[in-house]
C-alpha cells in the first residue's frame, strides 16, 4: 500500500515529467490570473449588493451540508497536497545529493533557497501547480460567507486573492522557499478546515479564535524562514526567484498585519464584554 502511495505521488510519470509552461499546465498565463481574480473580487461584490437588494431582513440562506462537505474536501486535498510534495521533495533530495556535496548544499538549505537557474520542472513542481490550483477552492468560502452571514469581509477577498497571486509566483519564478511554505499550509490548512467541519456538523467550537490563531503561527513560521531565505541568499552567493521572493515577503506582511488586527480586535471586544458582565 505504501510503495503504491508513493508511486502516485512521487514517482508517477505525470508528476516526474511536469513542465510549468503554456501547453502544458492550465492557468499558467498572467492573463488567466488576473482574470480570475478580478471575477471573483466582481463576483463576491455583486453576490453581495444582490442580496443586500433581495433580502433586506439579511436573513440566513440555509446551504445544508454544503460547507461540511466542501471543509471535509478541503482536509484531503491539503493532506494529499502536503504527502505528495513530502515524498516529492524527499525523492529530490536523494537522487541529486551528490550534486549538493559538490557545491556544498545541505538539505535545509535547497529546502530554503533553490539553486540560481532552477527550471519550474519535475516533482516538486508539479505539486506546487496542484496547491495553486487548490486556492482556486479556498476562495468558495467568501462566498459561503456571503451566503450565511451577508458579510463581506475585505480581508477574505485580500487573503484569497493574494494567495492566488503568491502560489502563481511561485511557479512563474521558481521561487526558494516553496517547499516549505506548502508543507506548512497545507499541514495548518487540513488542521482548519478539519476544526470547520467539525463546527459545521453541530459539534462544539473552540473557546478562542482557532482558525485567527493558526494563520497566526503560519504567518510566524513563515517570518522565520523568510529570514532564513535573506541570510542565505547573501551567504550562498543567491537563491532562485529573489525578487518574487521579496514581493511576496510584502505581501506576507500585509496579511500579518490584517490578522494582527483582527486578533486584537476580538480580543478588545471579548475583554470589554467580560468588563461589562463584572459591572
Amino acid at each position: 500500500m505504501i510503495h503504491i502511495v508513493r508511486y502516485y505521488l512521487s514517482q508517477h510519470p505525470s508528476v516526474v515529467n511536469f513542465r510549468w509552461s503554456h501547453s502544458q499546465s492550465w492557468g499558467n498565463t498572467w492573463f488567466f490570473l488576473f482574470t480570475s481574480i478580478a471575477a471573483y473580487v466582481i463576483f463576491s461584490l455583486f453576490l453581495h449588493l444582490f442580496l443586500c437588494l433581495l433580502f433586506r431582513n439579511r436573513r440566513p440562506l440555509p446551504l445544508g451540508p454544503i460547507p461540511a462537505v466542501h471543509s471535509l474536501s478541503m482536509v484531503l486535498i491539503s493532506l494529499t497536497i502536503f504527502t505528495g510534495i513530502l515524498l516529492s521533495a524527499a525523492a529530490e533530495i536523494r537522487e541529486t545529493r551528490w550534486f549538493w556535496r559538490r557545491n556544498k548544499t545541505t538539505t535545509f538549505q535547497w529546502l530554503l533557497c533553490f539553486p540560481l537557474g532552477t527550471r519550474p520542472s519535475g516533482r516538486v513542481f508539479f505539486w506546487s501547480y496542484i496547491f495553486y490550483l487548490s486556492r482556486f477552492l479556498h476562495t468558495l468560502r467568501t462566498f459561503f460567507s456571503i451566503l450565511r452571514r451577508r458579510r463581506l469581509s475585505f480581508f477574505q477577498l485580500f487573503n484569497h486573492s493574494i494567495l492566488i497571486f503568491m502560489s502563481f509566483l511561485w511557479l512563474e519564478f521558481s521561487q526558494s522557499f516553496q517547499v516549505l511554505a506548502i508543507l506548512f499550509t497545507t499541514l495548518l490548512y487540513s488542521v482548519v478546515y478539519g476544526y470547520r467541519f467539525w463546527t459545521a456538523i453541530g459539534l462544539p467550537s473552540a473557546c478562542f479564535p482557532f482558525v485567527v490563531s493558526c494563520q497566526i503561527l503560519l504567518l510566524g513560521c513563515n517570518v522565520v524562514c523568510h529570514v532564513g531565505v535573506l541570510l542565505l541568499h547573501f551567504m550562498k552567493g543567491g537563491c532562485n526567484g529573489i525578487g518574487a521572493w521579496l514581493f511576496n515577503s510584502v505581501l506576507n506582511a500585509a496579511i500579518l498585519f490584517l490578522v494582527l488586527n483582527f486578533y486584537v480586535k476580538v480580543h478588545l471586544k471579548k475583554r470589554s464584554k467580560r468588563d461589562l458582565k463584572c459591572i
